[in-house]
């Protein structure tokens, strides 16, 4: 055991002084994080509310055809499901077929919740294709899908196939109502993710206490911010897909922030300190890059709220919550939990694992050092190289096309997949995504059949079915199929042909107004809003991290290339998920055999999420070349040391997360898919093309102007840096090493 090195820490600052205090009471500390966790796990689940998939588009179309027939048309306020009959052979039409069809039409009917059931054969509410083999029938709700109780959803599904059994005739289920009750899957994406983790864990740290102890924080993270997710659903609305990616992105920065503060911890700790202040100079240290990296990915994230749309908004704020729960983790309960430990993080090293040296010595040794060296003595051919290469990445983007992705691209085995592929042999793509037009009759009353009339004249729509009208006569709607799929782009054509021309011309002077909604033109309209907002979007976000870390650095060079190079990645990613998903190259390794539009709401959501994750390395690389900087080191010494000290763990921070993100790959749901994947090659193309190649060679080619600040904006920022004091620095009393072979003047 080594001795003790005393510390004077009367002039730490207040994070250091929060973790000392945490570690010196570190039972009662654990004891207050046991009795809140238990009190918000009890509360969730006693009063947690329900996720669903509702959202609005203020001043859009598509919001204005809902709240018109919410108004006036009550018995179609409610969702649909869809049944969809088929035979192999012979015609749904007669014989036992028929008589089947009608068994289950009846079922349906006796479910609680319906209110009417179409029939196909009469044309009303359903249709019959022209081969008779194929028919579907519309089952209206009299509640939106996720009021419907999943259990009378599964009795409708059990009710309906038993009615059919043993008649040959094939029965798959469509709609809202269908699609809000399956709950979304990941598989063992979680698992394998955690695997995956502590492998790349053990190999860097070479002990199994300090490996875990990153994964146990991470659950904890992830835990209860699922809890405070659900307490939250129980005032508000969230989206069914939240707690996935709350999961995705709680994991990746609580193992990460974790790493970082054990890593700290650790060499403290070999240098002789006590637990107690190992712990506040880990808190001093990679504790402040934790709390300010978690800060800039609350802010990144709530920056959604310039979008205007209240659904993306709450799927960032929900997933954020895990990470404002990592970050509170990271700075109070693990100082406790280090100093119970103290020199038993080191137990349970693994026969094969030799014991990890932390000294600086062996640091300027290491591989990461080595690069760090190579990239800054070659930074132009590296810095050209990695750029070149970046922008390649970024050419897809160029052809993006934003939309949701129909049921067509659901997995081959589900129901609502075969109800697609029937309904497409049957009758078309169109019939698997109608335009809803709600018409607001006015004093004329004849609107709906003039739009019925001027619609099937159009081309590109497949069938017009005969208006429907409300019981006062003053609301009706028309139903529009087109021939092309919902994803398809010549649909969302049709839908601002339908808009912009045919119904302005068709109702002209009738005092009728008519507006085109359903799930297709929503969607849409989503779309629209998020690239009329993304240059706002976009500049928020850019904007507000410049100027935290303008005021952390004390450098708008460093501020600029980071928000720059966090582009950069961003776009990157971007660009390989469109060549994934919409160009479908390799789509087949994920699990995918359909291409299609990326959903609207992604990118925004993504790019939010990566802003933040890639200030996370941005941070921790240049805190601690920062750190040498202020120590005394030159602008050039301080990034090979800097690199040398943080690369390690740069390097298996960004491993785990990649892992982490692309492990959701394994799941059936395709937005999850696109998350993850985006996700993970952002943080991929981040950490090793950008922070420890594009990064190190235009700090190096920068000189002592990387540091430059202007003296007006320097005292007009509030003093916010990220160094920690310098009494607390662990390194600080210790003589700098040269570069293997090198005298330490040549370094720069």
């Amino acid at each position: 055991m080594s001795q003790h090195r005393e510390m004077d820490h009367r002039h730490e600052g207040a994070l250091a002084g929060l973790a000392r205090a945490c570690a010196r009471h570190r039972w009662r500390t654990v004891l207050i994080w046991i009795v809140a966790a238990a009190a918000i796990v009890t509360a969730s689940a006693t009063a947690g509310g329900t996720l669903v998939d509702e959202f609005t588009i203020p001043d859009s179309d598509a919001q204005r055809a809902t709240d018109l027939l919410e108004q006036r048309f009550e018995q179609r306020a409610g969702d649909s499901a869809q049944l969809v009959f088929a035979v192999e052979d012979g015609r749904l039409d007669g014989g036992a077929s028929r008589q089947a069809v009608q068994r289950a039409l009846a079922a349906a009917g006796g479910i609680p919740g319906v209110e009417d059931v179409g029939d196909p054969f009469a044309g009303t509410g359903g249709q019959l294709s022209d081969d008779g083999r194929v028919a579907f029938s519309d089952v209206q709700f009299s509640e939106a899908a996720f009021d419907v109780p999943v259990d009378d959803v599964e009795r409708f599904q059990d009710d309906t196939l038993a009615a059919v059994e043993g008649s040959g005739v094939q029965l798959e289920f469509a709609g809202q109502v269908i699609q809000a009750a399956q709950p979304v899957e990941t598989g063992t994406s979680e698992l394998l993710g955690i695997v995956a983790a502590i492998i790349i864990l053990i190999v860097m740290l070479g002990s199994a206490v300090a490996a875990g102890l990153p994964i146990v924080l991470a659950l904890i993270s992830v835990g209860l911010g699922t809890s405070l997710l659900l307490l939250a659903a129980a005032v508000s609305n969230f989206n069914t897909i939240t707690p996935v990616l709350a999961t995705m992105l709680g994991l990746g920065v609580g193992i990460d922030y974790a790493l970082f503060i054990v890593t700290r911890f650790r060499q403290a700790l070999h240098d002789g300190h006590s637990p107690e202040d190992s712990a506040a100079i880990a808190a001093a240290t990679a504790g402040r890059a934790v709390l300010f990296a978690g800060i800039t990915v609350a802010i990144s994230i709530s920056a959604l709220a310039v979008i205007g749309l209240d659904f993306i908004t709450k799927l960032g704020l929900g997933a954020a919550i895990t990470v404002v729960t990592a970050v509170a983790a990271a700075v109070t309960l693990l100082p406790a939990i280090l100093s119970l430990l103290g020199h038993r993080i080191d137990t349970g090293r693994l026969p094969f694992m030799k014991p990890k040296d932390d000294s600086l010595a062996a640091q300027e040794r290491s591989p990461v050092a080595r690069w760090g060296r190579l990239v800054t003595r070659n930074a132009h051919k590296f810095g050209i190289a990695a750029t070149v290469l970046v922008l390649v990445l970024c050419i897809p983007v160029f052809d993006a096309q934003l939309g949701a992705s129909d049921a067509g691209s659901a997995p081959p085995d589900t129901t609502t997949r075969k109800a697609y592929d029937l309904l497409v042999d049957g009758f078309g793509a169109g019939f698997n995504g109608p335009l809803l037009v709600a018409v607001d009759e006015g004093a004329g009353g004849d609107g709906a059949e003039r739009l019925a009339a001027a619609f099937r004249r159009v081309d590109g729509v497949e069938n017009v079915p005969d208006p429907i009208a409300n019981e006062a006569g003053d609301t009706g709607i028309v139903t529009v199929y087109p021939t092309t799929s919902p994803q398809d782009a010549a649909t969302q054509d049709l839908v601002e042909e339908l808009r912009s021309d045919v119904i302005p011309a068709t109702l002209e002077g009738t005092g009728a107004a008519a507006f085109v909604g359903g799930p297709t033109a929503a969607f849409e309209d989503v779309a629209q809003r998020i690239y009329e907002r993304l240059p706002l979007f976009l500049m928020a976000v850019i904007g507000i991290t410049f100027v935290l870390l303008s005021m952390a650095f004390r450098s708008i060079v460093v501020a600029l290339k980071a928000s720059i190079t966090t582009l950069g990645s961003a776009f990157a990613s971007f660009g390989i998920l469109i060549a994934v998903f919409q160009w479908g190259w390799l789509q087949g390794l994920i699990g995918l055999d359909r291409t299609g539009p990326i959903e609207s709401f992604v990118p925004v959501i993504v790019f939010s999420i990566l802003f933040g994750l890639s200030m996370d390395y941005e941070v921790f690389l240049a805190s601690r070349i920062r750190e040498e900087y202020a120590l005394g080191a030159g602008a050039r010494p301080a990034i090979t040391r800097g690199i040398a000290a943080i690369g390690r763990v740069v390097v298996a921070a960004a491993l785990i997360m990649t892992v982490v993100f692309l492990s959701f790959l394994l799941g059936e749901d395709r937005i999850i898919k696109e998350f993850g994947l985006a996700l993970g090659m952002a943080i991929l193309i981040d950490a090793f093309l950008v922070r420890l190649i594009i990064v190190p060679a235009i700090m190096h080619l920068m000189d002592e102007r990387m540091w430059y600040m202007p003296r007006w904006l320097d005292r007009a920022l509030p003093r916010l840096t990220i160094e920690p004091p310098t009494v607390l620095v662990d390194d600080a009393d210790r003589p700098r090493p040269a570069a293997p072979g090198r005298p330490a003047a040549e370094e720069a």
